[in-house]
C-alpha cells in the first residue's frame, strides 16, 4: 500500500489480497455445495467488515443482519457461481455508496467490448470505437446516443453499476447496444461481439483495475498547451501522483496569466496530492473539508505556498467522469471563489474509503475483496458532494456532431473566455486521448 491515503473512485482498484481462483469461468459454472459455502463466508465477513468499518453506524436506515440473511438465502436458490457473486454485489450496492462495493476472487479471464460510453447532461453517448474490433465493424461510432444496453436505459447515477456489472462481475461475449446516430430518423439495434481474453495466470486487481501506476516520476499523464503568451492549459488525468510532482508542474503554468485546469476523466487519487495543489493555487491556508467518520479524523487541509502561489486568472474543466478529488478540487475554487467552474456537473463520488480483503476455502483458498467506506467528506459549506457533484458555473456540453467530428467546444470556451483562440477542433486534438490497454472497458481509463 502507498503511504498516501487516498480518495477511491468507482474504479474497482484492489491493491490487497489476492490468491488463485478456482473457478475461472464464473459467469457459467454450476455451484456445488462448498461453493455455496464459501459464499456465505464471504457475505459473513464482509457484514463484519462493514460492522466495524462503515462510516455510518446506521447503514443509511438499513437492517445489515436481515439484508445478509437476505442474501444467504438467496445464495441457497441460484445455480451459477456468476449468479452468486451477483447476489453478494447487489448486497453492498443497496446502500448507494460510491465507494462501498465487493471486489469478487481475481480471474485469468479478461473482456474487451470495443467502445466506450459517457454521460454528457442526462444522455449517454459512445465517445470511442476501438479500430477493427467488431464494434467499427457493425458501423458503432462516436457521437451515436446509447439509448440502451441490452434494453436497460443508462442514466448517470446508473452507469457505473452497469460498468461494474458486465466489466467484473458478468464479462459477456455480446453485448446489443440501441443507438441513435446524429442526424438519424430512429434508433437501431446493434449486436455487437466482444473478446474474451484469457491470460496464462491469474490476474491481480492491481493490473487489471489500476491502468497507471500513479508513483514516481511520470508526468506522461499530465499534458500541457499553452496558448498564445498568456494561456496554459494542463490536462491533469489523475490525483495519483506523488505531492512532490505538484511542484514542477504548477512550475510549468507560472510564466503565464491564465490557467485553464482540465479534470475532465480526472478520477481522484492522494488526498496529499489534492491539499499540495491547493496549496500552489490559493494564497492562504484552508481547511479542504472535514471527514466524517465513526471517529475523530483530521481534516483535509492546505498551507500555501505563499510567494510560490500561482496567483494569475483560473478555469477548471470538469465533466461526469470528474471525481473524488476532481470534484473536491473544482468545488474548493468556487467556495473560495477563486476560478470558474465549466463543463458537465461531476460524478458525486467523494466518500473516503478502505480497501479490504480476505480468504475463503479451508485447503484451497480463494481471495477477494472490498472497498469499505470509512469517512463522508464535508466541505465548508457543511455539504457533503456524495451524489450530488459539483454543478459547474457554466454547464456546457459537446453535443453528439462534437463527438463524431472530435471537436472539444468546452475546452474551446474556456480559452475564449481567456482572451485567446483555440478552435473546438484543434482544442479536441488535444483533449481526446483515448487510450485501448488490456481491454475496451466502458470508460475511459
Amino acid at each position: 500500500m502507498k503511504k498516501f491515503l487516498t480518495l477511491k473512485t468507482f474504479k474497482f482498484v484492489l491493491i490487497i489480497l489476492c490468491l488463485p481462483l478456482l473457478f475461472q469461468t464464473a459467469n457459467a459454472q454450476s455451484m456445488d455445495r462448498i461453493e455455496r459455502e464459501r459464499m456465505k463466508s464471504m457475505l459473513d465477513n464482509l457484514k463484519s467488515s462493514i460492522k466495524k468499518e462503515y462510516y455510518d453506524s446506521a447503514y443509511h436506515g438499513i437492517d445489515i443482519e436481515a439484508r445478509f440473511k437476505l442474501a444467504k438465502d438467496r445464495i441457497e436458490q441460484v445455480t451459477t457461481t456468476g449468479q452468486g457473486l451477483a447476489v453478494i454485489a447487489q448486497v453492498l450496492m443497496d446502500f448507494n455508496d460510491s465507494h462501498l462495493y465487493f471486489l469478487p476472487p481475481a480471474t485469468n479471464l479478461d473482456v474487451e467490448y470495443g467502445w466506450q460510453l459517457q454521460m454528457y447532461g442526462d444522455k449517454c453517448y459512445v465517445v470511442a470505437v476501438k479500430p477493427k474490433s467488431d464494434a467499427e465493424a457493425k458501423g458503432l461510432k462516436p457521437g451515436d446516443q446509447v439509448i440502451a444496453v441490452e434494453n436497460f436505459p443508462p442514466n448517470r447515477k446508473d452507469l457505473w453499476k452497469m460498468d461494474y456489472y458486465y466489466n467484473i462481475l458478468m464479462k459477456r461475449t455480446k453485448l446489443a447496444l440501441t443507438v441513435l446516430s446524429p442526424n438519424a430518423a430512429e434508433p437501431r439495434v446493434l449486436e455487437i461481439e466482444s473478446k474474451i481474453i484469457k491470460h496464462p495466470n491469474v490476474i491481480n486487481w492491481q493490473t487489471l483495475y489500476l491502468d497507471l501506476d500513479p508513483t514516481g516520476d511520470d508526468y506522461s499523464i499530465n499534458k500541457f498547451l499553452t496558448v498564445g503568451n498568456n494561456i496554459t492549459i494542463w490536462k491533469m488525468e489523475t490525483f495519483g501522483i506523488d505531492p512532490k510532482d505538484i511542484d514542477g508542474l504548477v512550475g510549468r503554468a507560472k510564466s503565464s496569466n491564465a490557467l485553464i485546469l482540465d479534470l475532465r476523466q480526472n478520477r481522484g487519487g492522494y488526498v496529499k496530492t489534492l491539499e499540495r495543489l491547493a496549496s500552489f493555487i490559493f494564497e492562504k491556508d484552508l481547511k479542504i473539508a472535514d471527514l466524517k467518520g465513526r471517529k475523530q479524523m483530521d481534516p483535509q487541509e492546505s498551507k500555501t505556498q505563499g510567494k510560490n502561489c500561482f496567483t494569475g486568472r483560473l478555469i477548471v474543466l470538469i465533466d461526469s467522469n470528474s471525481a473524488s478529488a476532481s470534484e473536491i478540487f473544482a468545488r474548493l475554487v468556487q467556495l473560495e471563489k477563486r476560478g470558474t467552474v465549466i463543463g458537465d456537473i461531476s460524478a458525486g463520488a467523494v466518500m473516503q474509503s478502505r480497501l479490504m480483503g480476505g480468504t475463503s476455502g479451508a485447503d484451497a483458498q480463494i481471495g477477494y475483496g472490498a472497498s469499505v467506506t470509512n469517512a463522508d467528506v464535508i466541505m465548508s459549506d457543511g455539504k457533503s458532494l456524495e451524489n450530488v457533484g459539483v454543478t459547474p458555473d457554466t454547464i456546457l456540453l459537446p453535443t453528439s456532431a462534437d463527438l463524431a467530428a472530435g471537436r472539444d467546444p468546452v475546452l474551446s470556451k474556456a480559452v475564449e473566455l481567456l482572451g485567446g483562440k483555440l478552435s473546438p477542433e484543434d482544442a479536441g486534438k488535444f483533449s481526446i486521448d483515448f487510450e485501448w490497454k488490456k481491454s475496451g472497458r466502458f470508460r475511459l481509463r
